[in-house]
């Protein structure tokens, strides 16, 4: 369609220059009361900017169309017209007043016969004349393209309908799926107001009841919070964004029943629920279009082929039916498990009928479960890609739940960090099926799959409503997982393995980040911690996965590489018994004339003359080149000052390492205009927000105590951080940062046996002065 949104229109004509603009009360509030008295106030305003001659008729399509009117909407309009002269002038006439009143449009002229042949190339078009509602003018010519627009979309929908799933799929890709996403888009994103035009399209083409009750019931519930999300923010904002899910829950009535949570956490699970349903409902829709277009295709097979998959599992029509034995006699209790990991591990979905049969009749399972349970729940985890889809088919039915009961409290519910791209139930099912690219480096790769699975089970388990990011979840999570791994059937090694696995998940990551790897402190805690190679192994196989599942934020190949370390050094300790010798420094910082500079990839080494505060001018100068500092070490050997940094840039793109040495240089020799540009930079970078917290590590290192500062990023927050420590006469021989969504956990190794209670309060101060 030709459209022009807002006021960048051309000059108006003649016809409409000098016109007053008409003016429309839009209703406020929420529900299909409210939309509708929106929609009669738009006609009314449409209907009167100017009487329309015959062969003429102003249709609405969209929202108008369908009398759905969002509080800050668009209009779309057509005009359509029996071939008279003079229709762009009297398309002006409304157009222009429809401008002047502030209101978005979406608009074409059109004839009957223009009209079709666009919606006959354009599915998008077709679509929308599906909404088509006359507005004002001529009924008959109204009535004349609705009824065609109909018709030729019933004629075509079944051979139109894949083109239409490309392109809902690329949204899908672009938009991600509503119901795990923290701030999803309503309209557009898998699940939302956009797959229901989908739906009510192919509904229209008489493939299948794709709208049915619970469908409807869902429609009318994300009308409800998009209309709430549109007053609440004061325009046209389709994204739940987070600061504005509280506001709408009010505006739903919705409450969070339990202290400690959001009322925006209900609203999320609540989309959440209805997304899915949309989202199955048009996979069910879709997959009933391809088979009508395979029957008449012409490919002359009078019936489906029934194949066997597995025991009691029959391929039938592209989708998993039960095989005629299994339905009759009393079903095995392991019969849905079964039927899902055929699913998983063939790519076929199950048929609709199939698992709404096994929702009422297949009996639960005992405890502890049989042989056959326990494996065929393996294989459903170890599916790789085809578990997201079995699992989410057999859970919008219930049968999750009779699982693991568990489930229930954790469906849908949100994770409060940035770092987290799904809802705590999909990161779960996630991990696991990431978990499925490690199985042949571990001696039990069972016992992997089912840890992923359950890893975070801790999230929320006090009630709280949302998913608690601290690391109590590790420890709250145990008793879970290990009942859990006693009901499905392991013995009691494997379910003790299974606990230790849920409470160490974070402790590689936290360890590599946040430690001295060179430290034999370090090295040996953690292989205290997880006592032998095969549980090493496993917890370094969750870690990937876990991070894989999380979203791009929480992993990096720095981070890998740490974890890498790490591991190979924990390893060698549980292999031999002897510590690892730690990495000697660069013979080059040891040799060449003073100052020594080196800055190449990730890495960048100073060498100067043995001087108090060189970590901090080398960590000021590369803030001034917005390079973040992930891991630094100062040492003093021979007289001479050598400080190691690992770098990051900022924002994805690397400085000039010419212009970082040149201002390396300068700052170790105390050129006065680069030591000006830190202290700015110092200035300009303070974090504002949450308070700082400090907390102190008196056995976690060889020769120092460690100062950890939990505060708001920030950049330039080292720099700030180490001249004030070094100004309190403190020494800092390594430091780790971590940073984790906006916040950072920065460890500071401060050398000596520990500071007196008078002395630590100073530091505190000025650490936290710094910030």
């Amino acid at each position: 369609m030709t459209s022009s949104t807002g006021r960048d229109a051309p000059a108006a004509p003649a016809a409409a220059a000098g016109r007053p603009a008409g003016e429309v009360v839009v209703v406020s509030g929420v529900g299909e009361q409210a939309r509708r008295r929106r929609a009669d106030g738009y006609d009314r305003f449409l209907a009167a900017l100017s009487p329309l001659r015959p062969g003429v008729a102003l249709i609405a399509v969209g929202g108008l169309g369908r009398r759905q009117c969002a509080p800050h909407g668009d209009l779309d309009l057509v005009l359509v017209h029996a071939g008279l002269p003079g229709i762009e002038e009297l398309a002006a006439s409304i157009w222009y007043p429809v401008w002047d009143a502030g209101l978005r449009l979406d608009h074409s002229v059109r004839t009957v016969a223009e009209a079709l042949a666009v919606a006959r190339d354009d599915v998008k078009v077709a679509l929308g004349l599906l909404d088509a509602r006359l507005v004002a003018g001529d009924a008959a010519l109204a009535e004349s393209l609705v009824h065609a627009a109909a018709q030729q979309w019933r004629r075509t929908a079944v051979r139109r309908l894949p083109g239409l799933r490309e392109i809902t799929a690329a949204r899908w890709q672009a938009h991600g799926e509503l119901a795990f996403l923290l701030e999803g888009d309503v309209k557009e994103a898998a699940g939302g107001l956009r797959d229901l035009a989908v739906l009510r399209a192919i509904a229209t083409a008489g493939v299948t009841d794709a709208l049915r009750p619970a469908v409807r019931a869902a429609h009318l519930r994300l009308l409800d919070v998009r209309d709430a999300l549109h007053e609440q923010a004061g325009r046209r904002m389709d994204r739940l964004v987070a600061q504005e899910r509280d506001g709408v829950a009010d505006r739903l009535g919705l409450r969070q029943p339990r202290l400690g949570g959001h009322h925006g956490d209900v609203l999320l699970r609540r989309v959440a629920g209805d997304a899915r349903t949309v989202s199955h409902a048009l996979d069910d829709a879709f997959r009933a279009a391809e088979r009508l277009r395979a029957g008449r295709s012409g490919s002359g097979v009078a019936r489906p082929v029934r194949r066997p998959v597995a025991r009691d599992v029959v391929e039938h029509d592209g989708e998993l039916v039960l095989a005629r034995t299994a339905i009759g006699a009393r079903p095995d209790p392991s019969l849905a498990l079964r039927m899902a990991a055929a699913s998983a591990t063939t790519g076929l979905p199950i048929a609709r009928a199939t698992c709404e049969w096994l929702a009422a009749y297949c009996p639960p399972l005992p405890a502890p479960w049989p042989a056959e349970a326990r494996t065929a729940l393996i294989t459903l985890l170890g599916a790789g890609p085809g578990l997201v889809p079995a699992w989410e088919t057999c859970d919008r039915y219930g049968l999750v739940d009779r699982w693991l009961p568990e489930w229930t409290r954790m469906r849908s519910l949100p994770q409060h960090n940035p770092v987290h791209r799904f809802t705590l139930d999909r990161h779960l099912v996630q991990t696991a099926c990431e978990a499925s690219r490690y199985t042949r480096d571990v001696e039990r790769p069972d016992l992997l799959l089912l840890a992923a699975l359950l890893h975070d089970v801790g999230k929320g388990a006090a009630g709280a409503g949302a998913a608690s990011e601290s690391e109590d979840h590790s420890t709250a999570g145990v008793p879970i997982a290990e009942a859990v791994a006693a009901r499905i059937g392991l013995g009691m090694p494997e379910v003790a393995l299974i606990g230790a696995l849920v409470r160490l998940h974070l402790l590689l990551p936290d360890v590599a980040t946040r430690r001295d790897l060179a430290d034999p402190v370090t090295i040996s805690g953690v292989a205290a911690a997880v006592g032998d190679p095969a549980t090493l192994d496993l917890l370094h196989a969750l870690v990937r996965a876990d991070a894989a599942a999380t979203g791009p934020a929480a992993w990096s190949r720095w981070k890998g590489r740490l974890v890498a370390e790490l591991v190979a050094r924990v390893r060698t300790v549980l292999d031999t018994g002897a510590l690892p010798a730690p990495p000697a420094p660069d013979p080059a910082l040891l040799a060449e004339p003073l100052p020594v500079i080196q800055v190449g990839g990730d890495r960048v080494a100073v060498a100067a003359a043995d001087r108090r505060g060189l970590l901090a001018t080398v960590a000021g100068c590369l803030a001034l080149h917005r390079l973040d500092v992930v891991a630094a070490d100062a040492t003093a050997v021979d007289g001479r000052a050598l400080v190691e940094c690992r770098v990051q840039p900022r924002y994805g793109l690397a400085p000039d390492p010419v212009a970082v040495g040149a201002d390396l240089r300068r700052a170790v020799a105390g050129d006065v205009s680069v030591v000006q540009r830190l202290a700015g930079r110092a200035l300009a970078g303070r974090a504002s927000g949450a308070a700082a917290r400090v907390v102190w590590h008196r056995e976690a290192a060889t020769d120092a105590v460690l100062l950890e500062l939990r505060a708001a990023d920030a950049a330039g927050l080292l720099y700030r951080v180490t001249r004030a420590l070094d100004d309190a006469g403190a020494q800092v021989r390594a430091a780790r940062i971590a940073t984790l969504g906006g916040s950072v956990v920065d460890v500071f190794y401060l050398v000596g046996e520990g500071p007196d209670e008078a002395t630590r309060a100073r530091l505190e101060a000025a650490v936290l002065g710094a910030v």
